[in-house]
């Protein structure tokens, strides 16, 4: 009995598959993100939201985005805080741009009503057509270098000394040798393919953590954790300075980021299960799920490249999802645990996620200089100026420029002039106040 109600309410037989098999695909794509939360919630600590809250807001935001997916849109993609717009969040709109993290939440829920907006309306497709292809692809890129960045960091293996210089971290410090044994643990494992490899990755690395001395296990049997802290964190979203020209700013680049990297993810995710008539809904349930990050405390949700695991070990239905939000949920019990992953075990994982997103510079087009350079200063500009905001403006300020000057200006749409002219006033305010 229970079974048909699973095979009524997720269309089993209609996607010729069964409970059996959509919940191992769901565990499978869970082992596969589950790292997230011991990744997502350092990067948000950055921000200055305690540790233990974060972790809580990771899971929260996790469970809840799985299980909007899985029974409303009732496909197997798995949301979760992403990866690229947690660093966003993080470095560049609290970090750089000042921002206080509760006042960057409200930006997440805004941000999200916003998306909400395009997703629920015709246009995600005006917004999408609007964007030249080389910025959007370069924005990826861009991002990819930027997380290299922050793993090597992480790892000790370079270091940001005065003047913003950056060198080399001691080979000799115990910090750097356990991310690099992390590191080709990690790259092996991912390139063979292995089930869980990122898991697996944060298992070892923290045991090689601990070989060094670098962490107290036993101080795992005292750990415990509470929810006082998340408390405070939970719908703490600040609106103070919603009037602001920063706060609006840090609102467009967050919109921006997730509007077009769920449009690219989802569209895929659902071709490849041959379901495309389940974009829209799965679109509009990623935008639920990444307003409802902000009152949960954290950076959006996306909808994930670790989806494609479920996805090969079977998922075709949202009770994959749905079996993953439930091991999520789960998993808080196992919070002191987390809490215990050194940096040195999640910097190689940052890594190989931001070398994947380097691969995205093949799309662009090397041809047309009007189109790869302004390309090539988002992807310079991102790490070097460590302002995903900054890298984003002088790019988009530069293409309209470009195709001006070679007498090409109607192929740049109205938006996008409105949108460097915004980057633009943005930089002349600065330099003035």
């Amino acid at each position: 009995m229970k079974h048909n109600w699973f095979k009524r309410l997720f269309e089993l037989e209609q996607n010729e598959t069964t409970v059996k098999r959509e919940v191992m695909a769901g565990l499978v794509g869970f082992f596969a993100i589950v790292y997230i939360i011991a990744v997502n919630s350092l990067i948000l600590s950055e921000a200055g939201i305690p540790l233990e809250a974060a972790i809580l807001a990771t899971i929260a935001a996790s469970v809840a985005g799985c299980f909007i997916m899985g029974f409303y849109a009732n496909v197997p993609i798995l949301l979760v805080p992403g990866m690229g717009i947690n660093a966003l969040f993080s470095y560049t709109i609290v970090q750089s741009m000042g921002v206080t993290w509760q006042e960057a939440l409200a930006v997440v829920f805004i941000s999200g009503l916003l998306f909400m907006f395009i997703a629920f309306t015709r246009f995600a497709k005006t917004l999408s057509e609007a964007i030249p292809q080389s910025l959007k692809e370069a924005i990826t890129v861009g991002l990819g270098l930027f997380l290299m960045l922050i793993g090597l960091e992480k790892g000790g293996m370079v270091e940001k000394g005065t003047n913003s210089i950056i060198t080399l971290g001691e080979l000799g410090d115990p910090q750097v040798l356990a991310t690099i044994l992390t590191f080709l643990i990690a790259i092996i494992l991912f390139i063979r393919n292995v089930p869980g490899n990122f898991l697996i990755t944060v298992v070892a690395g923290t045991l090689i953590a601990w070989m060094f001395g670098l962490i107290n296990v036993q101080a795992a049997g005292e750990a415990t954790f509470s929810f006082v802290d998340y408390m405070n964190v939970f719908g703490a979203m600040s609106f103070e300075n919603i009037f602001s020209l920063t706060f609006w700013i840090a609102v467009f680049l967050i919109t921006m980021v997730i509007v077009f990297e769920n449009i690219g993810l989802t569209h895929g995710h659902v071709n490849f299960i041959h379901r495309p008539e389940k974009f829209a809904r799965a679109f509009q349930a990623n935008s639920i799920s990444a307003a409802l990050s902000g009152l949960f405390g954290t950076s959006p949700t996306v909808a994930t490249v670790e989806t494609a695991a479920g996805m090969a070990a079977g998922g075709r239905t949202g009770l994959t999802t749905v079996t993953t939000g439930f091991l999520f949920l789960l998993s808080a019990f196992f919070i002191p645990v987390i809490k215990l992953i050194p940096d040195s075990a999640i910097a190689p994982i940052l890594m190989i996620i931001g070398g994947l997103m380097l691969e995205n510079i093949r799309h662009l087009n090397l041809e047309d200089m009007s189109e790869s350079f302004p390309a090539f200063f988002i992807i310079a500009m991102i790490p070097f100026t460590y302002s995903i905001a900054d890298g984003i403006a002088v790019g988009f300020i530069l293409y309209p420029i470009l195709k001006i000057a070679i007498g090409k200006a109607k192929e740049v749409s109205l938006a996008l002039y409105v949108i460097a002219g915004l980057f633009l006033f943005n930089f002349v305010f600065h330099v003035i106040s």
